[in-house]
């Protein structure tokens, strides 16, 4: 059963693990930087639950929401909601928790830009935003350290070509420097939406193996400010 702590909703047993978000645009190199972490260090790492988003009871509001914004937009970033707030609340034994996302970049990056772009009806983004702000209200979802892999569009768009995912094939050039932008306003100019912990701004434009000597390079500064 959840207990309040300081008026809001959390799980037992788990308050005080560091949490670290690791954020960036789509192909910024996340994966590398996950891995990294969960060999190197006593890190439990929760990836974004994408196979969720393709397969809620036999249906794939993913791919529904690539085919038909305006559509499924509200459908598959309700439950994004949801499947984030489980990783958050998610407990584990290991000295450090590393998420590939989180909640706050779901609504400030991905739900601003389908509201934006005139994908998502007003009606729709005023729903997620009360649901959103209830959540952020009521709900402890502790974060210590955001680690921003800070990607040229360029870049992230010739990786998406190479990888070759299936629902990424109509992401385009354009998409990619509108993300980064929201990105940028948010981690970085510090312009649009509230930061919920310190940032770290890694340059992520390398080759896999330049990134993980960053990775060593940054390793110590990374998990000390992770320390409660």
């Amino acid at each position: 059963m959840s207990s309040a702590l300081q008026g809001k909703l959390q799980r037992d047993g788990d308050h005080k693990k560091p949490v670290i978000v690791l954020e960036g645009n789509i192909a910024s190199g996340k994966t590398t930087c996950l891995e990294y972490f969960s060999r190197t260090s006593d890190v439990k790492v929760f990836t974004q639950p994408v196979s969720k988003w393709r397969n809620v009871r036999g249906h794939n509001p993913l791919a529904l929401m690539y085919q038909d914004p305006e559509r499924w937009g509200l459908t598959l970033q309700t439950y994004v909601q949801l499947t984030m707030l489980d990783r958050h609340t998610s407990t584990t034994e290991a000295a450090v928790k590393m998420m590939e996302r989180s909640i706050f970049s779901a609504k400030y990056i991905f739900v601003e830009n389908l509201f934006r772009s005139g994908k998502m009806p007003e009606v729709d983004f005023a729903v997620l935003s009360e649901w959103f702000d209830w959540i952020t209200t009521n709900v402890s979802i502790p974060v210590d350290l955001i680690v921003y892999l800070q990607t040229d569009p360029e870049t992230c768009h010739r990786r998406l070509k190479q990888r070759c995912r299936e629902e990424e094939e109509g992401i385009t050039l354009e998409y990619l420097q509108v993300i980064h932008q929201l990105y940028e306003d948010w981690l970085v100019r510090r312009t649009s939406f509230p930061l919920p912990a310190p940032v770290l701004v890694i340059p992520a434009d390398g080759d896999p193996q330049e990134m993980i000597r960053k990775y060593e390079e940054n390793r110590e500064q990374i998990l000390a400010a992770a320390k409660p």
